[in-house]
């Protein structure tokens, strides 16, 4: 006669099964703890099995891996599942990682440096900074007359689209050759860089619990990813056809085909060296969603921290009225030259709120011997440059916007002290660190010389939203809104 199995008969073997996995679970973490013992390892916070210090990351990565830091150190072991993780927060030991590159970077940035990105290439471009920065500047006092006309005495702007419009704007006007303002193509390339960077800032599982791989299958993130990247590329091999097209209109002439255009763009210069296999249009994608978000996210987190404090908003406009007086046209960048504090101000935004606070990731692949600890080969190296920019033991203050810190004090953007590096260091050292200043400097000239800016309401900045949102590229929750008032002198 059968007899029915109890709850609790059902459960046995199960309780067993799992008591079974986390003694063999137990059993590798010890082991593998003992293995390490001998050797002189950076200090670690207890992990977990399996996950290892995921569940320490946090929402923001960069805010959490600083706390640890306090507690463990400027060098400090992490696992994310299987995979060590060296995070580095002081300037000695970035000093110390950041000698070495690989051969694929020094292709790329050979090719940046020399090509694409070099001071002579990037003062060749001023037109197209200038004239961007005079377009936005018409569409704000458009805004401005519009809303003056009618029973609105101010005029609240949406700063950050204005901000992502111009330097999508001006990074497709130089590396495409057009704006492609007004049409599918452009309105679609902002919102793949848009989705793609919010991708990027999504932690696929499957790269350090390999065995949960599927789990980015199952939960749609390796096709969206396949996708956005499709699109990207899409457009991109479009434009590029474009430009063969041109050419071969010209008979294949490359003098003709540039003479027919105000200038030479960088899908023309890849192209003139495309048959030496240096690199594929890949670093096109990638140099558009880096420029794109990190030029605009400092332009928003710069007029962020003039709103909320007014002492050194006005100081500012103070430095730039004075110097080019009353002027109805734009600022230009022979005008920039002397505007010692607008220079500070970028700086401090940079140090204040890093666009990309963890450096890009690097893998080690080599044994080596850091400050006296013995770190692995496949340990991957993240750097917390927002971390080494809130260092107590380099900068007075380092929980306070002070833009004067900068003043005379030696620090550029080069990284050359290791103090301060929102673009990287050394040979990884970002290649469009020009680029990027010299659109962020007369963008922020010209809007704080031509008007008067406020919080829309009357509201303080005391009591500002400054969330911060997640992703590679951290810029503010919700978007900067502001009221413009036209200056009169």
């Amino acid at each position: 006669m059968l007899q029915l199995l109890g709850t609790s008969d059902l459960l046995q073997p199960v309780s067993f099964a799992l008591v079974a996995i986390f003694l063999i679970l137990l059993y590798k973490w010890s082991s593998a703890s003992a293995t390490t013992a001998n050797n002189s390892l950076p200090p670690s916070p207890p992990k977990l099995p399996i996950i290892g210090n995921f569940h320490q990351l946090g929402l923001h990565p960069h805010r959490s891996l600083l706390a640890l830091s306090k507690r463990h150190g400027p060098l400090m072991l992490l696992h994310f599942g299987s995979v060590p993780v060296l995070v580095v927060s002081s300037a000695e030991a970035a000093r110390e990682i950041m000698k070495t590159h690989d051969i694929y970077w020094r292709q790329m940035k050979s090719i940046c440096v020399l090509n694409l990105l070099s001071n002579k290439m990037v003062r060749s471009f001023r037109a197209v900074r200038e004239e961007e920065t005079q377009h936005m500047i018409n569409k704000i006092k458009d805004s401005c007359s519009i809303l003056s006309s009618s029973s609105s005495s101010s005029s609240v702007l949406n700063l950050r689209e204005m901000f992502v419009t111009l330097t999508n704007d001006v990074i497709c006007r130089v590396a495409l050759g057009s704006k492609y303002s007004g049409e599918e193509g452009g309105k679609m390339s902002k919102e793949i860089i848009k989705e793609f960077v919010e991708l990027l800032g999504t932690t696929d599982i499957g790269d350090y619990i390999p065995w949960l791989s599927w789990l980015s299958h199952v939960n749609g993130l390796h096709a969206k990813i396949d996708k956005v990247a499709k699109q990207f590329d899409d457009f991109l091999e479009s434009v590029v056809q474009e430009h063969i097209d041109q050419m071969s209109k010209s008979g294949n002439d490359e003098r003709v085909h540039v003479e027919n255009k105000e200038q030479k763009d960088f899908v023309d210069i890849l192209l003139g060296i495309q048959e030496g296999s240096l690199a594929g249009f890949s670093l096109d994608r990638d140099m558009f969603i880096a420029g794109t978000h990190t030029t605009y996210a400092v332009l928003e987190w710069a007029m962020t921290e003039l709103l909320r404090h007014p002492r050194i908003m006005s100081k500012l406009q103070n430095e730039v009225r004075g110097m080019v007086g009353n002027i109805t046209d734009i600022i230009t960048e022979d005008d920039l030259v002397g505007m010692h504090y607008l220079k500070a101000v970028i700086k401090e935004t940079l140090r204040f709120h890093t666009p990309g606070p963890l450096l890009l990731p690097r893998v080690l692949t080599q044994d080596v011997k850091i400050n006296d600890y013995d770190i692995k080969a496949k340990t991957l190296v993240m750097i917390n440059a927002w971390g080494i920019g809130r260092d107590p033991e380099t900068y007075e203050n380092p929980e306070e916007y002070e833009p004067e810190r900068f003043l005379n004090n030696g620090l550029d953007y080069k990284g050359n002290d290791f103090q301060f590096i929102p673009f990287g260091a050394g040979r990884r050292i970002c290649p469009g660190i020009q680029f990027a200043i010299s659109i962020d400097e007369i963008v922020l000239a010209n809007i704080v010389h031509k008007f008067n800016w406020a919080l829309p309401g009357g509201a303080s900045g005391e009591g500002f939203d400054m969330t911060e949102s997640n992703g590679t590229t951290v810029i503010l929750k919700y978007p900067l809104k502001a009221v413009a008032l036209p200056y009169l002198g």
